[in-house]
C-alpha cells in the first residue's frame, strides 16, 4: 500500500493486522481520500460526519479506525453499535462488517425485528463486539425485561449511524437522539458518534444535530474530501431564507424525456438497453405495481421492491436481480439507500423525486464499475412532472442540495420518551426525570406541561415523588410488551395478502371494501390476484393467481407538496431556463408548449402574479405548498376560506380589489406578522402518540410542521403584478 507520507503517514495509526488485511485480503493498493482522512479524527475519539457519494467507501472509513481503536485500547464486550434506517440494509452489511471484525478475532451480529429469539438469546449471553441494529430495536432492548442493559450495552464506546440524513429529516431522528442520550446514561460515559451520509446541504449543522446534548462540549469534524467544496451563502437560490449547499455540478450522464403515460414508459423501457441491468425508481407503490405489471406483460424479466411487499418477497426480488443480467427492478425509495443489488448499468426515473438529495442517491447507484459513468434517464408521464423534473435538474446543475433539518416541536416524541424511560427504569423521580436525556432539548424541563397532562390523564401514575406507568398507558400501548412504543411513526392499517401460506405483502383496506363489478382483483408484486377469502378479524386476505387486471392502492400520510426551492426552480424553467442535461425532442416540445401557452398566465419575470379567470382569482407565488398554506392563513381577509393551497398558487376571494390586496399585505407587516397554517383536526391523528398530548399542543405541532415562514416571507415581499380584469 502506498505510504503517501513517509514515517508520519496516517496509515501507520491503523492496527498492523487491519493494514495487513486491507492490502492482502482486500487487495487494495491504497485507501480512498475519505478513508485516509477519517483515520485521525475517529481514532482520536472525535464525533464525525463522513460524507461521500454512494458507494464511496463510507462503511470502511468508519470500520477500519474503530477496529484499530478496539484492538489498541482493548475494548471488550459490545463496544460498537452500527445503526441503520432499514433492516434490509443491516442484512446487507452484516457479512461485510463481520469479515472485517474477524481479522482481529472479533465478530459482528445482527438484531432487528426479523431476527429469531434464539439468536437474540445468544447475543444476550455472549455479546458480539459490533452489534448491527435499528434505533427501534435499541429502544426495545432498553424497555424490554429480557435484556440486561449493563451487560449487553454498558461497554459501548462508539455508535455509527449509517444514512444519517434519513434519520435527521423526520421524527425517527428525534427518537434516535433521545435513545442515544439514554444509552449514555447506561454506559456512564460519552459515546463517540459517527454519521455516514452521501449528500446534504448543511453538514456542519448535521454534525451538531448528531452530537445531541454534547454539541458544543465535544470535538467533532466533517470529513468530505470526495465531494465538491460547498459554498453556503445563507440564502435560498434567488431569495432570502434557509440555505442549501451550492457547489460544482456532480458528474453524470442525465437525459430528460417526456413519454406522456406509464404505459408508454413501459414500452420504452422494454425496448431500450436490452441485455442490461436497469433499476427503475417510482415515487409511489401504486406506480411500481402498475409499471411492473406492464413490463411483465411485455415479457421483460422484472422484479419489484416496495415497503408493502413482504420481507421475503423483497429479498427474493433483490437477490434474483443481483444475480441476473438482462432484467429490470422497479422500486420506490426502498432501494435508494445503500442496499447492494449488484452492478447496475442504468437508473431510470419515472417522473421526478421530491428532492435533489434523493436524486443524487439514485444517480449514485450507477457508475460503480471502472469505465462506466453515472447515468439517469427521466421518463415524465405527465406535463406537470416533466416541469418538476426540469426544475429539480436545474437545481442539481447548480450543485445545490437541500439542507437536512429536524421536524419542529416533536412534543409527541417527548411523550413517547417519558413513557419509554419509565418502562426502562420501572420508575423515575418526578423532579429529576430530565437527567435521563442529559438536558437535551426538548426532552428537558420545557416538557413539564406534557408531563402534567400525562399524569392527569392516567398515562403516568405519581406516588411518593416517583412516576410509574399508568393504567391509560397500559390500555393504549401495553399490548405485546409495549412494542408500539418503539416506533416513532404511525403506519396506516393494512391487510396481509396470502397465497396459500406464502405472504405476498400488504394492501390498503379500501381495495377490499370498495364496490366494484366482477371478481375482486388486486395487483401486488407485479402480478394479478383474485381474492378468495377475507379474514376481517385478523386482517388477512387470501388470494389465488389471476390472468390480468387488479387494483393497487395505499393510503399515504403526512404533509405533501413541493419545497419553496423546487417550486421556484420550476418557475425559472417556465420563464425559459433549461436544465443542463440532454432534453429529447419530445421534452423540448412539451416545455416549449408550456412556455408558450401556460406561462403567460402563471409566471412573470418581474415577481409574482395575481390573475382572474372568471370567478377564479389566484396568486401565483411558486412558493411551495407549505409557504402557500402559511400565506393563506396569514391573509384571511383576501384568501378564499374554502381552499387547499397548491405548490404554486393561493386562491383569493373573487371580489379582490387592488386596495384590499394592499391593505392585507400591510396588515401582514411585509412578512413580519406571519400566521401558522390552519390544521384539519384529522391530520393530528397521523401524529403518533398525539393521544398522549393535550389537543392544543398536538394541533400546534402539526401546524408548525406545515408552515414555511421563510418561503412565505419571500413571496410576500416580492413585487406583484395584479391582472384582475376578467379573462372572459
Amino acid at each position: 500500500m502506498a505510504s503517501g507520507g513517509g514515517p508520519g503517514d496516517v496509515l501507520d495509526r491503523l492496527d498492523p493486522v487491519v493494514l495487513h488485511h486491507i492490502v492482502n485480503s482486500l487487495g487494495w493498493p491504497d485507501l480512498r481520500p475519505l478513508q485516509r482522512e477519517a483515520i485521525g479524527p475517529l481514532m482520536d475519539g472525535q464525533d464525525a460526519i463522513l460524507l461521500a457519494p454512494t458507494a464511496g467507501g463510507k462503511t470502511e472509513a468508519a470500520c477500519f479506525p474503530l477496529l484499530s481503536a478496539m484492538a489498541q485500547q482493548q475494548w471488550t464486550g459490545t463496544s460498537v453499535l452500527y445503526l441503520c434506517p432499514l433492516k434490509a440494509l443491516l442484512n446487507n452489511l452484516l457479512a461485510r462488517i463481520d469479515s472485517y471484525a474477524q481479522w482481529l478475532g472479533r465478530r459482528a451480529a445482527l438484531w432487528h425485528g426479523d431476527v429469531r429469539e434464539s439468536q437474540r438469546r445468544r447475543i444476550r449471553t455472549d455479546p458480539p463486539d459490533i452489534l448491527l441494529t435499528t434505533p427501534e430495536s435499541l429502544e426495545a432492548m432498553l424497555i424490554g425485561v429480557k435484556t440486561d442493559h449493563a451487560h449487553l450495552l454498558g461497554r459501548i464506546r462508539a455508535v455509527v449511524v449509517d444514512e444519517v440524513h434519513a434519520f435527521a429529516g423526520d421524527d425517527r431522528g428525534w427518537h434516535l437522539l433521545a435513545v442515544l442520550e439514554r444509552l449514555e446514561r447506561v454506559t456512564g460515559h460519552a459515546i463517540q458518534r459517527i454519521g455516514l451520509s452521501a449528500t446534504v446541504g448543511n453538514p456542519e449543522q448535521l454534525l451538531e444535530w448528531l452530537q445531541g446534548a454534547g454539541a458544543g462540549k465535544r470535538t467533532g469534524q466533517v470529513v468530505a474530501p470526495d465531494l465538491p467544496r460547498a459554498v453556503t451563502d445563507g440564502s435560498r437560490p434567488g431569495t432570502s431564507g434557509s440555505a442549501g449547499s451550492v457547489g460544482s455540478r456532480p458528474a453524470g450522464d442525465v437525459e430528460l424525456d417526456y413519454v406522456g403515460s406509464l404505459d408508454n414508459a413501459a414500452k420504452l423501457i422494454a425496448a431500450l438497453h436490452q441485455g442490461e441491468k436497469r433499476l427503475v425508481f417510482c415515487d409511489s407503490r401504486r406506480q411500481v405495481e402498475q409499471l411492473g405489471a406492464a413490463l411483465r406483460a411485455r415479457q421483460v424479466n422484472v422484479f419489484l421492491s416496495h415497503a408493502s411487499l413482504s420481507a421475503d418477497e423483497r429479498a427474493r426480488s433483490e437477490q434474483a436481480f443481483a444475480e441476473a443480467r438482462d432484467c429490470v427492478i422497479v422500486s420506490t425509495s426502498t432501494l435508494e439507500l445503500g442496499i447492494d443489488v449488484g452492478d447496475l448499468d442504468r437508473v431510470i426515473q419515472i417522473d421526478a423525486p421530491g428532492t435533489v438529495a434523493s436524486f443524487l442517491q439514485r444517480l449514485g447507484r450507477t457508475g460503480r464499475r471502472a469505465g462506466t459513468v453515472r447515468n439517469c434517464l427521466f421518463l415524465a408521464t405527465k406535463e406537470e412532472t416533466l416541469l418538476q423534473a426540469a426544475g429539480l435538474l436545474l437545481l442539481w446543475g447548480r450543485g445545490w442540495v437541500e439542507p437536512v433539518t429536524a421536524p419542529l416541536q416533536p412534543r409527541h416524541l417527548v411523550a413517547q420518551q417519558l413513557l419509554a424511560v419509565t418502562l426502562q427504569q420501572h420508575r423515575i423521580g418526578d423532579r429529576i426525570w430530565p437527567q435521563e436525556w442529559n438536558g437535551l432539548e426538548p426532552f428537558d424541563r420545557s416538557a413539564a406541561p406534557i408531563l402534567r397532562h400525562m399524569i392527569e390523564e392516567g398515562f403516568l401514575d405519581e406516588d411518593g415523588g416517583m412516576l410509574f406507568i399508568g393504567p391509560e398507558a397500559e390500555r393504549r400501548f401495553g399490548r405485546r410488551h409495549f412494542i408500539e412504543l418503539t416506533a416513532s411513526f404511525t403506519a396506516p392499517p393494512q391487510f396481509t395478502v396470502l397465497a396459500g401460506r406464502q405472504e405476498i405483502g400488504r394492501t390498503d383496506p379500501s381495495v377490499l371494501t370498495e364496490e366494484r363489478p366482477g371478481p375482486r382483483l388486486l395487483l401486488l408484486g407485479g402480478r394479478s390476484w383474485r381474492v378468495t377469502f377475507i379474514d376481517w378479524t385478523r386482517k388477512r386476505a387470501f388470494v389465488e393467481p389471476a390472468g390480468s387486471g387488479g387494483v393497487a392502492k395505499w393510503t399515504s400520510g403526512g404533509v405533501s407538496g413541493l419545497s419553496y426551492d423546487l417550486a421556484r426552480a420550476m418557475r425559472e424553467v417556465l420563464l425559459g431556463t433549461d436544465p443542463p442535461v440532454s432534453l429529447t425532442r419530445r421534452a423540448q416540445a412539451c416545455l416549449a408548449g408550456w412556455r408558450e401557452e401556460e406561462a403567460p398566465g402563471v409566471v412573470h419575470p418581474g415577481g409574482t402574479l395575481v390573475t382572474r379567470a372568471g370567478d377564479d382569482v389566484r396568486w401565483w407565488t411558486w412558493a411551495g405548498y407549505r409557504a402557500n398554506a402559511t400565506l393563506a392563513a396569514t391573509l384571511p381577509s383576501i384568501a378564499d376560506p374554502v381552499q387547499r393551497p397548491t405548490d404554486f398558487s393561493v386562491r383569493l376571494r373573487e371580489d379582490l380589489t387592488p386596495a384590499a390586496w394592499q391593505e392585507a399585505r400591510s396588515r401582514a407587516g411585509d412578512g413580519e406578522l406571519l400566521v401558522l397554517p390552519d390544521v384539519d383536526r384529522r391530520a393530528v391523528s397521523g401524529l403518533k402518540f398525539s393521544a398522549v398530548l393535550p389537543e392544543r399542543l398536538a394541533v400546534a405541532t402539526v401546524a408548525a410542521r406545515m408552515a414555511d415562514f421563510d418561503g412565505a416571507r419571500a413571496a410576500l415581499t416580492e413585487p406583484v403584478r395584479l391582472q384582475l380584469a376578467s379573462n372572459f
